[in-house]
């Protein structure tokens, strides 16, 4: 940095702000107007216009009328949601108008090009210069992707090559630059060494400032079905898919809308914790959801589904448990690709026989039986489909019902229900006539006669028999009609939603003796049959599924039933992509079947029992679209903690060594030791004191289970800690400041500092839980305390002494 370059740079971001106020106010009282305007149009709609109904003329006239008076409406709403965007991008740009430069000279062109980078495009008053390019633009990736020398980007015409000459950082803080730096690099060291030490925050914030190359190659990977992520903890993996939704939005912005994106979050605490970054951005939030929230629409009506958090605290605390061994082999069988098949294989079995259905009963009496309806399913040809069998089976049901409506109008239940109608009922009735008998003087009259019977009926009056029934049969009719439609509303609804398939018998079936098993599955009986069949038959006594077999469930009950596929919506993202089972993969697909998939996740904290490898020939990913269509990018810099950190964490996973730390210090990971489990309440109670006053603001104490989370808030709390808050599955924001909270709610949130509450073997000692230590350990960005009652857990047996302090 020289004396001239430094005068040169605070002129033109000078220039840049003083233009961007400009354009400010220039539009701020258009984006009024136009706010004014829309609101009048609305206010006043139909003062504007005339509905008239007299003839076929005028009420054409109302209607092109009205149609444009909303076609003015929605045009004034359309520029004005296109200039409030404009004002809010360039309010966006007011504070650090730009945070990157490239000076780039095309080849076979004379002059070079500068190029500032920041959050949105800023053109100047002619509109043929742009003073800021927007960071997802193609020449932007220069930026992200190059260091000076012979470089290049694609655009919609073709490759652009030259020669980058130059590559600048800035630090700009309200409007003023406060430093600047020229990089060979994509980001310098000092730029996101002073991003990442920062405090974490409620939210997740933006990264397009830091964004480096192999996040860039996630960020416009454009051309993948399926783009596999394998991130190290804190390699930023989130960030950048979220930095993905916001560049995708950019470049198909003509055809993608942010309602056409779905992000399948870990837990509704996450959808709070990530909502900020694409309004940051300018761009509107796609829909966020949970798997467990989708299973929950489809399936929470009839049946009630488990959670997987409730799934992770059997996994987790019932070891003694009877049927303990069979339950977690049932979660692998469940969740495999040999069980989706064994779905596929049953559907085709039912195709031939054993479809099992729910006669329709009315007044304790059948009125189609299930027989009826096997009998009336197997009749059609055997070619048809499963599920288009069905809707010819319900079309038949329908037919039946109208036939069978009308033969109980004479049944002697709706003469008994006759005598019972009360008043708004029979007013129903006579309205009905009225309008009937407009038509017809003859039954007018009748109507007449029969309102004045009764008047006298709901009077208690004295009446003959002769009175009463002195009305035409039209009369009756109706009324009888209404009795009978009212009772068979229910029956055609249920029929209408495919109620008469008994589609929790038809689950349970499958899980019939071994020799059936066989039969109907077409494969092989896992081990522990006998146990695993006896849980999921139970279960589903009392109308309830394990989480493992409620997608199982919902898959059947759509190839029986027909597929609810999704075709608007684009793609997909699916966080923590490790914990999702092959099963669900090939479910997502089904569901979305023209979206493209884009799976984040790390094997490294695979802490569910159905967890998916996410790379390597082995893993299910690499078959669901094709290799061909499947792009895996590695991510092994971990940038959330400090190098301490790192290097702690890694040594306990076996082939940990591959990631690599950020070059960003501080202190070793503190190992603390107590005689009990008293002292090392206290101990913590100071901790936590200490690292207040040094002003960390976001403290996680990191328990295994949800209980012993209640515990440890129960003791710190005791003890006169304040402000401490308890997270658990039903938390849904996500704040800064002391929390307790279970490991495997803590996935994909980090703190300033973490500490594991017990990381003694008496706690964490089976194999399979090593990798929800090394989650745990892994949320820490500097500071990372570990407290021991008695002996170590095995996980930290093998790590060197020199990477951690012990007291």
């Amino acid at each position: 940095m020289n004396k001239k370059d430094w005068e040169q740079e605070q002129l033109r971001l000078q220039i840049v702000s003083e233009k961007l106020q400009e354009k400010l106010t220039e539009l701020e009282p258009e984006v009024l107007q136009l706010y004014g305007q829309a609101s009048e149009l609305r206010k006043h709609f139909w003062e504007e216009v005339t509905v008239n109904t007299s003839t076929d003329e005028d009420f054409e006239e109302s209607f092109y009328s009205i149609k444009q008076q909303a076609a003015l409406l929605s045009e004034r709403e359309r520029i004005h949601q296109k200039r409030l965007q404009q004002w809010k991008s360039l309010n966006r740009l007011q504070k650090s108008p730009y945070f990157g430069r490239i000076d780039f000279k095309e080849y076979d062109l004379n002059n070079t090009e500068q190029v500032y980078i920041g959050l949105s495009s800023f053109l100047a008053s002619d509109g043929m210069e742009f003073l800021v390019y927007d960071w997802r633009s193609p020449i932007a990736s220069l930026y992200y992707d190059h260091s000076p020398g012979p470089a290049s980007y694609i655009t919609p015409g073709g490759q652009i090559s030259g020669s980058m000459e130059l590559k600048r950082q800035y630090q700009i803080r309200g409007n003023q630059l406060i430093n600047f730096f020229d990089a060979s690099i994509t980001i310098g060291d000092t730029l996101l060494q002073q991003a990442l030490g920062q405090g974490a925050d409620a939210q997740m914030k933006s990264i397009v400032a830091t964004i480096q190359k192999e996040q860039n190659a996630i960020i416009r990977n454009d051309s993948s079905r399926m783009l596999i992520v394998q991130g190290a903890a804190g390699s930023g993996k989130t960030t950048a898919a979220l930095q993905r939704v916001a560049y995708l939005l950019y470049k198909h912005r003509e055809r993608l809308k942010a309602d056409q994106i779905v992000l399948f979050s870990p837990n509704p605490m996450f959808n709070s914790y990530v909502s900020t970054v694409l309004p940051e951005l300018g761009e509107e939030n796609m829909q966020q959801t949970t798997f467990q929230e989708y299973l929950a629409f489809w399936l929470g009506s009839t049946m009630k589904v488990e959670d997987p958090f409730d799934q992770m605290e059997y996994v987790l605390t019932e070891q003694n448990a009877e049927g303990y061994e069979a339950r977690v082999e049932g979660i692998r069988y469940k969740a495999s690709e040999d069980f989706l098949q064994v779905l596929r294989n049953y559907a085709e079995w039912l195709s031939k026989e054993g479809m099992l259905f729910k006669g329709i009963r009315l007044q304790d009496r059948d009125l189609i039986t299930a027989e009826q309806m096997k009998e009336q399913f197997y009749s059609y040809d055997p070619s048809i489909r499963l599920a288009n069998r069905v809707e010819k089976l319900q079309e038949w049901l329908l037919n039946e019902l109208k036939i069978i409506a009308r033969k109980e109008k004479k049944m002697d239940w709706v003469s008994e229900e006759l005598d019972y109608l009360d008043n708004e009922q029979y007013v129903e009735a006579y309205n009905k006539l009225l309008k009937t008998v407009q038509r017809d003087e003859e039954l007018f009259e009748a109507a007449e006669r029969y309102a004045a019977v009764h008047d006298r009926i709901h009077n208690f009056e004295n009446i003959g028999e002769d009175n009463v029934f002195d009305f035409a049969d039209q009369q009756v009719d109706l009324l009888r009609q209404m009795i009978v439609k009212e009772h068979f509303k229910p029956l055609r609804r249920k029929v209408k939603r495919l109620k008469f398939i008994d589609m929790n018998g038809l689950y349970s079936q499958l899980f019939g003796e071994e020799s059936e098993y066989r039969e109907m599955a077409g494969a092989e009986v896992p081990s522990c049959w006998s146990d695993m069949r006896e849980q999921t038959k139970d279960k589903l006594g009392k109308r309830e599924l394990f989480y493992e077999d409620a997608t199982p469930y919902l898959f059947l009950k759509e190839l029986i039933e027909g597929s609810r596929t999704n075709t608007i919506v684009r793609h997909i993202f699916v966080d923590e992509g490790q914990d999702y089972s092959p099963f669900q993969y090939a479910f997502l697909k089904r569901l979305f079947p023209n979206a493209r998939m884009t799976v984040l996740g790390d094997f490294g904290q695979a802490i569910f029992t159905q967890s998916t490898l996410l790379q390597g020939g082995d893993s299910p990913l690499n078959k669901l679209y094709g290799e061909a269509e499947t792009t895996l990018i590695p991510l092994l810099r971990s940038y959330r903690s400090t190098q301490e950190n790192v290097e702690f964490t890694r040594s306990m996973l076996p082939g940990g060594e591959e990631i690599i730390p950020f070059n960003r210090s501080g202190s070793k990971p503190l190992i603390q030791l107590s005689d009990s489990q008293e002292e090392r309440l206290k101990q913590m109670a100071k901790d936590l004191a200490a690292l207040k006053a040094e002003g960390f603001g976001s403290i996680a104490i990191i328990t295994k289970t949800a209980e012993e989370s209640r515990e440890a808030y129960e003791a710190l709390t005791s003890l006169g800690c304040e402000g401490v808050r308890l997270i658990t599955k039903e938390t849904l924001t996500f704040e800064t400041g002391i929390m307790v909270i279970p490991a495997y709610l803590a996935k994909g949130v980090e703190f300033d500092a973490v500490l594991i509450y017990d990381a003694s073997s008496h706690t964490y000692n089976r194999e399979s839980e090593r990798k929800l230590f090394y989650t745990a350990c892994t949320r820490a960005m500097h500071r990372l305390h570990l407290y021991i009652t008695g002996e170590w857990t095995p996980y930290l047996h093998s790590i060197d002494k020199q990477l951690y302090e012990a007291r």
